[in-house]
C-alpha cells in the first residue's frame, strides 16, 4: 500500500471536501452511488439471511417439538408451552433483525427510486431531495420501522402460523389424552399452577398475537410492495 503523501493533511478542507469535488463530476458521481449501491445491497442481503436464519430455527423447534410430543402418550403436555416462550424469543430476535434490515433496505430502495428509476424515466422522479435525505441518513442512520410494526410483520408472515400450530396442538393434546376421569382443567395444570390459570394465561397470549398479527395501521416503512401509491415521504 502506499504513503500518502507528506503534505497530507486529513484535517484541512481540501482533504475533508475531496468526495465533494467527486460528486461534482456527473461521471464520478454515478459510480460513486454505483458503488454505495452495491454496497448497500450487500447489507441488505447479509441482514435478510439473518433474517431466514431465525426463522428456520423457529420452523425446526416447531416441528421437534410436536413429533417429541405426540410420540407417546406419557408426554407432558407443558412442552408445547415452552415451544410458545421459544418462539416468542426468537420472534424478538427476528424483529430487532428486521428493523436492522430495514435501515440498508430502505436506501436500497432510495438510490433504485431516485437514480435507476430516473435515468430509465426521467419524467417519474419521487424526490428531488433525495441526495439531502441520502446524505443525512449516511451520517446519523436511524431505524424507521417502529418495534410493534416490525413484530406484527414478521408474526404475519412466518410466527402467526407457528403459534397457532402450538397452540391447537396443546388444545389436542389436552381434550385427546385426558385420562380417564379427569377433565380438561385438571389435565392443563402444571405441578401447582392450577389448570385454569394456565388456560387462561395461554388464552390472553394468543389474543395478543392475533390483535398484533391482524394489526392494519398506516405503514412507516417506504418502498415495500403493500406501501400505499403516491406516499411522497421516504421512511
Amino acid at each position: 500500500m502506499s504513503e500518502p503523501p507528506e503534505d497530507f493533511d486529513p484535517g484541512s478542507r481540501k482533504e475533508r471536501e475531496v468526495a465533494a469535488e467527486a460528486a461534482g463530476d456527473r461521471s464520478d458521481f454515478l459510480s460513486l452511488m454505483a458503488h454505495t449501491y452495491r454496497g448497500e445491497l450487500g447489507r441488505t442481503t447479509s441482514w435478510r439471511t439473518r433474517i431466514d436464519r431465525t426463522t428456520n430455527w423457529a420452523v425446526v423447534v416447531t416441528a421437534s417439538l410436536l413429533t417429541w410430543t405426540f410420540s407417546n402418550e406419557a408426554r407432558p403436555h407443558y412442552v408445547l408451552l415452552i415451544g410458545l416462550v421459544m418462539l416468542s424469543v426468537f420472534l424478538g430476535i427476528e424483529t430487532r433483525r428486521y428493523r436492522m434490515f430495514d435501515i440498508w433496505r430502505s436506501r436500497v430502495r432510495l438510490l433504485e427510486e431516485n437514480v435507476f428509476a430516473n435515468a430509465l424515466d426521467p419524467e417519474g422522479v419521487k424526490q428531488s431531495n433525495w441526495r439531502k435525505l441520502l446524505s443525512n441518513d449516511l451520517r446519523k442512520p436511524r431505524i424507521k420501522t417502529p418495534a410493534v410494526e416490525a413484530m406484527s410483520r414478521r408474526l404475519r408472515r412466518v410466527y402467526a402460523p407457528l403459534f397457532s400450530v402450538l397452540v391447537a396442538a396443546w388444545i389436542v393434546r389436552l381434550t385427546v389424552f385426558t385420562p380417564s376421569g379427569s377433565g380438561v382443567v385438571a389435565t392443563a395444570s402444571i405441578g401447582a399452577i392450577h389448570g385454569a390459570f394456565v388456560l387462561a394465561l395461554v388464552g390472553c397470549f394468543y389474543l395478543v398475537v392475533l390483535t398484533l398479527t391482524l394489526r392494519r395501521r398506516p405503514r412507516q416503512a417506504k418502498g415495500e410492495i403493500q406501501s400505499a401509491d403516491g406516499a411522497d415521504e421516504w421512511k
